[in-house]
């Protein structure tokens, strides 16, 4: 890791920030240390420089194979024993914007009028029923998801579960004209500021005060995973295989795609495992990046990390994982976001692993295109957990594209009476203005594509197999 001293022109700009920040009344000392602890090592380019020539592809122990991990124990005994080491953690500080909603991302409705809390809470009150255990559901909001959440954990109250929530960071914008924060400017709505990323989990954790609860009640790991992951369900034969082995970190990747070439995946290098995002990849090896033959594998964000660990790390500041700047424009001013990311910790833990899991512990809902997905017949509900209809004897899900008419949430509702049946479809895509009635069936390789100024409704109960629409002609 190099880190260079700071120039005297960087060295002033700190000096200002620090002067600015701590006149901040908004944020906590914590987050005011932590926020100038991140800009201080930006501005000193502390950086880590990949040698794209001592990148090794990891062994079978170091990202163990999904058959590979340790039996689980047969009696019911030992299984609520291991239960009652665990901690959900979900991340819950998105907002739905890109699906056109304004609350939190996880209280839209995924099937069944149940949204993803909904789904969550169920998981995990069958696991404390079935086992007679104790899985606390533990929320790490950000201020944008904070009330709202707190007004929905509420309905929850009467379940069989222990929520908790607490805040992550909250660290204001920097100008990138005079490197001050936005709100020293005046600036002192929501748009001042902004979640440093989930690489934040773990020193917000320990700040709220609830690491050092779960430790005094002999919790042992947490199974961290975003709220949007459908497939990030509680796995014993992970929990059993970290313990048995001591690992203090095990990060779950997945066989990559084409769709998921700009992924991180996990590397050895200097004989540790480490993640290597896009971002860190210099530019004349980016295509040998997202190549599929030679890293065949990548982070689903789904992690589960030990709780003692991350208290000596924290403690030692020693999480120093890569910064990721994100440069925006808020209110005409050009801004500059630094950010973290959880998975980048994996270098820091001792004993650390992946795990090549299946596909089906990866089903994210980024976009509406998703969401059809979820809730056509390719998948079930029971429980609370999300499971994928045997009938359909291809591994892959099919490719589904919708056009800007079914971004937003509310659009993409009005424009089905029902979700059509797409066991054996293998791509659909969708533009112009489209609407399909109940009970439609799509089979193969499917094109509807209305013209400009055309209404097209595919009626009741068609049946379209390997076929381009563009008018109702051609239905």
């Amino acid at each position: 890791m190099a880190t260079a001293t700071l120039s005297s022109t960087d060295a002033d700009k700190l000096s200002n920030l620090k002067s600015a920040v701590s006149a901040l009344n908004e944020i906590s000392e914590n987050e005011k240390s932590g926020f100038i602890n991140l800009v201080s090592r930006y501005l000193s380019g502390e950086a880590q420089h990949i040698e794209w020539s001592k990148i090794q592809t990891p062994t079978d122990e170091v990202v163990v194979p999904y058959d590979s991990l340790a039996p689980l124990p047969e009696d019911p005994e030992e299984t609520k024993k291991l239960l009652d080491k665990l901690v959900v953690l979900k991340l819950n500080g998105g907002l739905g914007t890109t699906m056109g909603c304004t609350g939190p991302k996880s209280v839209i409705e995924v099937r069944n009028g149940l949204t993803f809390l909904d789904l969550i809470v169920k998981q995990i009150e069958s696991l404390n029923t079935k086992y007679g255990c104790n899985v606390p559901l533990v929320l790490m909001n950000s201020f944008n998801t904070h009330d709202d959440t707190l007004k929905i954990v509420e309905q929850y109250s009467k379940s069989n579960i222990k929520i908790h929530t607490f805040n992550q960071s909250q660290y204001p914008r920097l100008v990138a004209e005079d490197f001050l924060p936005m709100p020293s400017k005046g600036k002192f709505g929501k748009d001042g500021w902004y979640p440093p990323g989930h690489g934040d989990v773990f020193p917000s954790l320990k700040n709220s005060g609830k690491l050092d609860a779960f430790l005094s009640e002999g919790k042992e790991y947490v199974f961290a995973a975003n709220s949007d992951n459908l497939g990030a369900i509680v796995d014993l034969r992970i929990l059993n295989h970290l313990i048995k082995n001591k690992n203090e970190y095990c990060m779950e990747v997945t066989p990559k795609t084409l769709a998921d070439v700009k992924g991180g995946t996990l590397i050895s290098y200097d004989g540790k495992v480490q993640l290597l995002e896009i971002a860190q990849v210099p530019d004349q090896y980016v295509n040998e990046f997202k190549s599929i033959e030679k890293f065949k594998i990548f982070n689903t964000n789904n992690l589960w990390v030990n709780l003692k660990a991350i208290n000596r790390l924290v403690e030692g500041d020693a999480l120093k994982m890569e910064i990721i700047p994100n440069p925006k424009e808020v209110e005409g001013l050009k801004v500059l976001q630094l950010e973290t990311a959880a998975g980048a910790a994996i270098r820091f833990f001792d004993d650390a692993i992946g795990s090549n899991v299946p596909r089906s512990r990866f089903l994210p809902v980024k976009a509406t295109s998703d969401l059809f997905l979820v809730q056509s017949d390719l998948y079930t509900v029971e429980d609370g957990f999300v499971i994928r209809n045997k009938a359909r004897t291809n591994l892959e899900n099919p490719s589904i594209e919708l056009g800007p008419e079914f971004k937003k949430v509310s659009d993409f509702l009005k424009r089905f009476k029902s979700i059509p049946s797409i066991i054996e479809l293998d791509s659909l895509k969708v533009s112009g203005d489209v609407s399909f009635g109940s009970g439609v069936t799509v089979k193969g390789k499917v094109v509807i594509a209305a013209k400009s100024g055309v209404k097209l409704e595919i009626p009741d109960g068609a049946v379209i197999v390997d076929k381009e629409i563009n008018g109702p002609e051609d239905i």
